[in-house]
């Protein structure tokens, strides 16, 4: 973030420290721009710490900022005792006046988590636990010495590295839509609106700027759908305005249930207000004044900050009657999801809001001409939001000079899988596969090889090792045969088998199935019945144009996306990985060494030294041997292939082949 600093008057500068030393400002109703200009330059200042490129405010203020990470990830691994014992080291050292502890969002480097980051001087510490917050204290706040043991050190060059902008994990990528995550403090609205928070919805209203003027900057801006369809946003706003109701609604979907994604939950948690902010201006937009959240109820920290964040603006005047003075009101509402991946579909999420079970609907009509009780609707994911406030602000010549002729922007993914750097990233589309897996993701763990990455979820496909330099955008996963979905990126290397991936996605997509359309409902059995059958070493080679077929035939006939995509992973990897399918069916083997039936584990007649560990742990009793007399024996009949032995030997005498 680079500013200018609004001039700062000796009143404004007393609200800034007693800001600093915990007084936090009474949250009363904005009612002009010119009032929300000024709380937003009055908490700008205090922002500005933990912002590059303005140190100089550490001459004026000497404070020192501590944000700990509260995201999911960060809080499964104790960063709410860390920010706890932080407090209580604080008082504890009447260091009150000088040191703030906030509690953030997601730094998107989830491996090294809990993430705590010390400001202005920007030090990263990885991996902080309860034991580590004493030296901090004393260390790096109170002697001005870093931690080193706690910094993050480069698996390619070993050089500890002391920033984030140090670390080759964030470089490469540019936040927009997470550009408010591990920056602000989540449940402050103020501090949302220090770094120009609601100013685009200000301006909006306080100009009384046409709905079609905004609609067309989207259109303009080349933002399209980050749920999964890619639809233009600026398209979708404009049907949904284009047809007449006294009564039309707003849907945000943040019913995020890919496998190995956490995106969109990821954003309700660090930055929830510029899903808000968006959402008002869409009803603005198409004519609407209530919209709700549809997030699922396995995301407590997400709902419980979006509970907040709704009740912070309400109380600010943003949410209501009247947003600032304007005489355009507004409204939202939370809805739980009970975890149905099909949900994840519109017309199936737009059931479930009303209380219906989950199902998808024909289309046409499509939502935004009978949607949540047969009124006009718009439906956007959360990451589409997140990227609205900006654009606004910014322009749309500037977002469309980001990403490539077809695809705009930025993309936000979860790194999963066989990766040294699991986490939250967000990149230019065009970026390529290879800068993600190896530059930003670290390569493969223990230097394996790569072998593919799932992009897209289960309705998404695998991209072979040869295809390493396809650039992410829409109209290039097409055509690898996958799909950008919501942004889920599973990594797989040489221990990954494919026909067991695609095994796993059919089984993920039949289960999840709705069940009320036959395509998707049977047809999806019958394909996970082939895998199964050829996983198991009982397939034959005419399976495979059975399996081929098969596929086709669901995604052309399936009523919604769910079923329409599940064939993806399968013709994907049918593809790329066509020889795996043939070696399990003609030579019963699985060269990856996943799929127990076409395996046995054996142990080294040469490398056992008769420890009697193996026989010890194996749970059904299926090895034999004497006591310092080698080799131990596996009865094949009797094991199950569970590989307790393998990990517990001592001189890896046990292998499967």
């Amino acid at each position: 973030m680079h500013r200018k600093l609004p001039h700062i008057t000796g009143e404004t500068q007393l609200k800034i420290r007693k800001l600093l030393r915990g007084e936090i400002m009474k949250l009363e109703p904005i009612k002009t721009i010119d009032e929300l200009k000024k709380v937003r330059d009055d908490i700008y200042k205090e922002i500005s710490l933990r912002l590059a490129g303005d140190h100089s405010i550490q001459n004026e203020i000497e404070k020192c900022h501590i944000m700990v990470c509260a995201g999911t990830g960060c809080t499964a691994s104790k960063s709410k005792t860390v920010i706890e014992l932080f407090r209580k080291e604080i008082e504890k050292r009447n260091l009150k006046d000088k040191v703030k502890i906030f509690k953030t969002g997601c730094f998107g480097f989830c491996k090294l988590g809990p993430i705590v980051a010390v400001h202005p001087q920007d030090t990263l510490y990885c991996k902080v636990q309860p034991e580590d917050v004493d030296d901090i204290v004393e260390e790096h706040i109170q002697k001005g010495k870093v931690v080193e043991r706690l910094l993050h050190k480069s698996p390619a060059t070993g050089r500890i590295q002391k920033t984030m902008d140090e670390i080759d994990f964030f470089n490469g990528q540019m936040r927009i839509a997470l550009r408010n995550c591990s920056i602000i403090n989540p449940e402050d609205i103020t501090e949302y609106i220090a770094l120009d928070g609601y100013m685009a919805l200000a301006e909006i209203l306080s100009q009384k700027t046409p709905p079609e003027q905004v609609i067309e900057e989207l259109k303009k801006s080349g933002l399209r759908g980050r749920g999964g369809g890619g639809f233009l946003t600026g398209k979708k706003w404009e049907y949904a305005r284009s047809y007449e109701s006294d009564t039309k609604f707003v849907l945000c979907n943040a019913d995020e249930g890919d496998p190995g994604a956490f995106m969109d939950r990821s954003i309700l948690e660090g930055d929830p207000h510029s899903v808000i902010e968006a959402m008002i201006i869409a009803g603005y937009c198409i004519g609407a004044h209530q919209g709700f959240i549809y997030v699922r109820a396995e995301y407590p920290i997400a709902v419980d900050r979006l509970e907040t964040a709704i009740d912070q603006a309400r109380k600010t005047g943003l949410l209501g009657d009247s947003i600032l003075d304007s005489g355009f009101g507004f409204d939202l509402d939370i809805r739980l999801g009970a975890g149905a991946f099909v949900c994840g579909e519109e017309t199936a999420l737009i059931q479930s809001v009303m209380g219906f079970r989950g199902e998808p609907n024909p289309r046409p009509p499509f939502p935004a001409e009978a949607g949540l009780w047969e009124q006009p609707t718009l439906n956007n994911n959360v990451e589409t939001y997140a990227n609205i406030p900006v654009i606004l602000r910014k322009g749309a010549d500037w977002y469309s000079g980001i990403g490539t002729e077809g695809s705009k922007g930025t993309k936000v993914f979860a790194l999963a899988g066989q990766i040294n750097n699991t986490g939250l990233i967000e990149v230019p589309m065009g970026t390529t596969l290879r800068t993600i897996i190896y530059d930003i993701g670290g390569g493969i763990h223990d230097n394996k090889a790569f072998k593919a990455v799932q992009t897209g979820g289960p309705s998404g496909g695998c991209i072979p090792a040869s295809l390493l330099d396809t650039k992410i955008d829409f109209e290039s996963l097409t055509d690898a045969g996958s799909m950008m979905g919501s942004g889920g990126m599973i990594v797989m290397d040489e221990t990954d088998c494919m026909v067991d991936i695609a095994r796993f996605y059919l089984e993920f997509a039949q289960q999840e199935s709705c069940g009320k359309c036959v395509p998707c409902s049977i047809g999806t059995k019958r394909i996970l019945e082939i895998l199964e059958k050829i996983t198991t070493g009982k397939g034959e080679m005419e399976d495979l144009e059975i399996l081929e077929n098969l596929c086709h035939d669901v995604k052309d006939g399936s009523l919604c996306g769910l079923g329409q995509t599940a064939p993806n992973p399968v013709l994907s990897t049918l593809r790329y990985f066509r020889d795996e399918y043939i070696s399990h069916i003609k030579d019963k083997t699985c060269p990856a060494g996943v799929c127990n039936a076409l395996l046995k584990v054996v142990i080294s007649d040469e490398k056992c030294i008769a420890c009697g560990i193996c026989a010890r742990i194996c749970p059904v009793n299926a090895i034999t041997g004497e006591h310092k007399k080698p080799p131990f024996h596996i009865n094949q009949d009797v094991c199950i292939k569970c590989g307790a032995c393998i990990q517990k030997c001592p001189v890896n005498a046990i292998f499967k082949q």
